[in-house]
């Protein structure tokens, strides 16, 4: 079985929205509610990808186990050199090192593009996902507390910081 880190194309929606639906209601790794539609998740990939900003899978024998992608930090001029990522990953697919691939291939590319900053925003009890972004050198930059609630709970969110250069 060979694990392959590719761009994604529309083709891929309907993996990606299984992905992403399944950890809005399942996690809160996504603020969200209300699971998405095709027609949202196909918007979502025109826009990052008009915007010149990657979205990629990871794809073992045709099958997509998870996707990552980046987007513009904030709409401000002055931020156009850091980026926000994202990694989502089937259940069955966790740690089995799918995450880290993803992770690389985002840092790389964003080092390619020229990005100086890739920050990532993490609920605060996910000590996984904090742990994991560690290994790959972004630090704990921010603490928020009670910002988001859902599954009736307060959640705190983390922000870390990688410096690309």
């Amino acid at each position: 079985m060979d694990l392959r880190i590719r761009n994604a194309t529309k083709k891929d929606l309907p993996a990606i929205l299984e992905i992403v639906n399944q950890t809005i209601l399942t996690s809160t790794a996504i603020y969200d509610y209300e699971i998405r539609t095709l027609e949202e998740q196909t918007e979502w990939f025109e826009r990052v990808t008009d915007n010149g900003m990657p979205i990629i899978v990871a794809d073992q024998d045709g099958e997509v186990l998870g996707y990552g992608s980046y987007n513009t930090f904030r709409p401000k001029i002055g931020y156009q050199f850091t980026v926000e990522h994202s990694i989502y990953l089937d259940e069955k697919s966790r740690g089995m090192g799918v995450g880290g691939k993803l992770l690389g291939s985002l840092i790389q590319r964003a080092r390619e593009q020229g990005l100086h900053t890739m920050i990532g925003g993490i609920d605060a009890a996910n000590r996984g996902s904090i742990e994991f972004h560690k290994k790959y050198g972004f630090v704990e930059k921010g603490y928020l507390k009670e910002v988001a609630y859902k599954f009736d709970q307060w959640l705190d969110l983390v922000f870390m910081q990688l410096i690309l250069e």
